[in-house]
């Protein structure tokens, strides 16, 4: 499951950026673009940079001249983001496997990531890469949902497809959301070499202004929809319409609001 759930290709990325990026991904760029800038970085590489949701925000906040490389593992994530930033020379467009970082020793002051730790198969061997391309003082800003338990959006969504395909449910949602041992991940970056490793929860309390985007930005912004398709017993309209209920019987119908939660990591060479 964990390769399949890491390809975000086809029309999944314009869904994951239009549906999903809103309510999920805009509030924990803000904040982890934040965390970076602070220290003003003049080579920064971003990893798992997807649509370019913080890509975006960290090139126009970045200081003058300094340098983002923004990766992915999936080219159509970084069609997107590409398309949306244009060109310009202090910007580039790679795709990478995090766990096998085609750049230098020492050749960045700061490696961000949002969302995609969760994702890498082999999370020491991701930890040692950023370690080793960081330059001595470097630093690492990413961040990991909580588990799916303190997300109640998520265990609604979950437990619809647990109902929709009791024989077989879809697996997807269990890969983002369990990776929130905060302990665990500080003795791992430990291990790696970083220093100065600190922790942060940010809760919020996100709007959804559309819910029908958002409902179906949960089945066709992600690899659930493969999932579904490979089943064939219910149609993702159905499975968009049964999240879509659910959410708002639980959250209201009409403007409403979602509480989310993250932990934010930051760790020095």
């Amino acid at each position: 499951m964990s390769e399949a759930a890491a390809k975000f290709a086809g029309d999944i990325p314009a869904n994951y950026d239009r549906c999903l990026g809103p309510v999920l991904f805009e509030h924990y760029a803000e904040d982890l673009v934040n965390r970076v800038c602070e220290h003003m970085p003049n080579d920064i590489l971003e990893l798992a940079c997807g649509t370019g949701i913080v890509s975006k925000r960290l090139f126009e906040r970045r200081c003058p001249g300094a340098k983002l490389t923004a990766t992915d593992l999936n080219a159509d994530m970084i069609s997107i983001a590409r398309a949306k930033m244009g060109d310009h020379a202090d910007l580039s467009f790679a795709p990478a496997d995090a766990l096998e970082l085609p750049y230098s020793d020492s050749s960045f002051d700061a490696v961000a990531c949002q969302f995609g730790v969760m994702f890498f198969p082999d999370k020491d061997q991701g930890y040692a890469e950023v370690r080793r391309v960081l330059k001595p003082g470097g630093r690492y800003h990413f961040n990991t949902w909580a588990n799916l338990e303190d997300l109640p959006a998520m265990v609604i969504a979950n437990d619809v497809m647990h109902r929709l395909f009791p024989d077989d449910p879809p697996g997807f949602y269990r890969v983002p959301f369990s990776y929130a041992d905060c302990e665990a991940i500080c003795q791992s970056l430990d291990a790696a070499g970083f220093s100065s490793v600190s922790v942060n929860e940010v809760a919020v309390d996100q709007p959804v202004v559309d819910l029908d985007a958002f409902s179906y930005g949960l089945v066709h912004g992600n690899p659930l929809i493969v999932e579904i398709n490979e089943r064939g017993t219910v149609s993702a309209d159905e499975a968009v319409a049964a999240l879509r209920s659910a959410l708002a019987a639980e959250f209201g119908d009409i403007d409403c609001c979602i509480p989310l939660k993250a932990y934010v990591v930051s760790a020095a060479c």
